[in-house]
This record gives C-alpha cells, structure tokens and sequence, in this order.
C-alpha cells in the first residue's frame, strides 16, 4: 500500500483520483528534489477522493448552483472571516466589511452576502472564482463539519488509504482537516503529517468542532502517534486564517510560512517547496532527519 497518502480539499469535485496524482505528483517530486531526496515509485503515492460526493448528482448534493439567498448563519461566517482577511491583505482593492456593517439586518441578507461576494471578486485571491463556484465550496467546509452522513463518507475514505506501511500524510485546504482527524483516529505508523494552506486554526468554525474536540484548556489533540507536523502556510492565503498552529496543537507543530506567488492557496505551488520537500523526507527517511 502507499507510503504517501495526500488528501485534496474544497473544489476538487469535477476531477478524480487519478487527475489529482497526475497533478500533485510532480509537485512533490519538486519539492522533494530541493530537499536533496527523491520519491520516484508513484505506486507509493495515492490521493484519496471525495469530490464526487459534492457533485450535484450525488444524493448528499442539494443544489447547482447556490445564490446569495442559500447562506445558512454559518455559511456567512466563514464568508465573512474570508471577507476580512481578503480585505486586510489587500486594503487598496478589497473594501473592509465595516463599511456595510449598517446592512446587516435581516431584512437585507442577501444583500450583505452579494456585497460580501462583489467585494471578493477585487481580491486577487479569488480571481477567476466565480461566486456559485465560491458559495458552492464553502458550502463544503459547512457540510463536512456538521452534516454527519457527509463527515462519515469523506473521513472513510481517508482512512481507507492510511495502512501499515503509510509513513507520510498531506492534507491540503480543508483536506488537512480531513487528514488530521483521519490521524486521530487511525495514525498506523504515520511519522509526518503536513498541513497545507490549512483552516485547521479557525478557532469557532472549525477547531471548535474538531474530532476529537479540544480539551478543557483548548488545546487540540495530536494525531494520533505521528512524530513530526509541519504546517506550511503563505502569507496570503486567506483559507489560512490562523498561520500558526502550534499555539492550538502544542509546541511540537513546526509552522512554516513559504511564498507562493500570486496562487498562494494553490496545492502544487505548496508542494513545490523545499520546506514541504524537507518535511516528506523526514517521514520516508526518518534516519537522516
């Protein structure tokens, strides 16, 4: 079985397993490269999938497309925290969420949440989204958190993938906190987990709810018996929210903050670095860390 698991996360529902090894394997070899290290069986390497059970076909899909007027309380909150990061990280472009605080009533949500949209399109971040398909993935995120039937088919078939002879895990987006509760319950002989571009920090929306929850201090649990966690990070991803996951999971999470350009939540671009290359050969060669 694989000895690199890596778990996709929101957006990825028109594509498939095979697709997603094509596009993240040579990213890993690249970072793995600057790490003066190679991985070159691609059996070794499987990204499990489960896209599919948010594509609109699927029985736990409700809808196409999503308007502004489909936002449950919790929808809006992650909308909103996207809003503020995007508009701290580019104060020229994106307008603050406190110029329309006025219009937050109920008679007028829908239009908050468009004004929330229309600002969001400015950011380069979210350039070339467009607003059903940015609804539609954070409906993603709510729906794996909080819809039990949904939490159980995704984490299945994480843990599926995770065997005895699986040494390293990867979740990226909203895939690293599938990966993390995956370890939780089923870490094997995993030694390093990466987090990549991760919202596993959103202390209400996500931390919150994590399985395992945290402890009566708020600190989170470790997965499982994995020895190294190295959380990789851009400065600007706005999934991302809280960089640093260590002040959450404990002081044995190495936080990395790396540049990826103008893609900053892209999954190979986070690949692609030494920092990630450094972490994966620390799990396939735990002698030489």
């Amino acid at each position: 079985m694989a000895k690199v698991v890596a778990v996709h996360g929101i957006g990825q529902q028109f594509k498939g397993a095979p697709i997603l090894v094509r596009e993240w394997w040579p990213a890993l070899r690249s970072g793995l490269q600057l790490a003066n290290a190679d991985f070159s069986d691609e059996s070794d390497f499987v990204c499990p999938f489960y896209g599919h059970l948010f594509r609109p076909s699927e029985a736990l899909s409700t809808t196409t497309t999503y308007r502004a007027e489909d936002l449950d309380p919790e929808d809006w909150t992650l909308l909103e925290l996207w809003w503020r990061a995007a508009a701290e990280a580019e104060p020229d472009m994106v307008p603050s969420p406190e110029e329309f605080a006025a219009d937050k009533t109920l008679v007028r949500w829908p239009q908050i949440v468009q004004r929330a949209l229309n600002a969001l399109a400015k950011s380069t971040f979210w350039a070339g989204i467009s607003q059903h398909l940015l609804l539609g993935d954070l409906k993603q995120v709510v729906h794996y958190l909080n819809n039990p039937e949904v939490h159980a088919k995704v984490l299945g078939a994480v843990i599926n993938n995770i065997t005895a002879d699986t040494q390293v895990v990867i979740g990226h987006s909203l895939g690293s906190v599938v990966a993390y509760e995956a370890l939780c319950c089923k870490s094997e002989n995993v030694i390093s987990f990466l987090s990549l571009g991760s919202p596993l920090g959103i202390r209400n929306l996500i931390f919150a709810k994590l399985t395992p929850r945290p402890n009566a201090a708020g600190m989170g649990a470790w997965p499982g018996h994995v020895r190294h966690w190295t959380n990789i990070a851009d400065r600007g991803d706005v999934v991302a929210l809280q960089k640093q996951l260590a002040p959450l999971f404990g002081d044995k999470v190495k936080d990395v903050l790396v540049n990826n350009g103008s893609n900053a939540h892209h999954g190979e671009r986070y690949l692609t670095t030494r920092e990630a290359g450094e972490a994966i050969r620390a799990g396939l060669w735990p002698t030489s860390y």
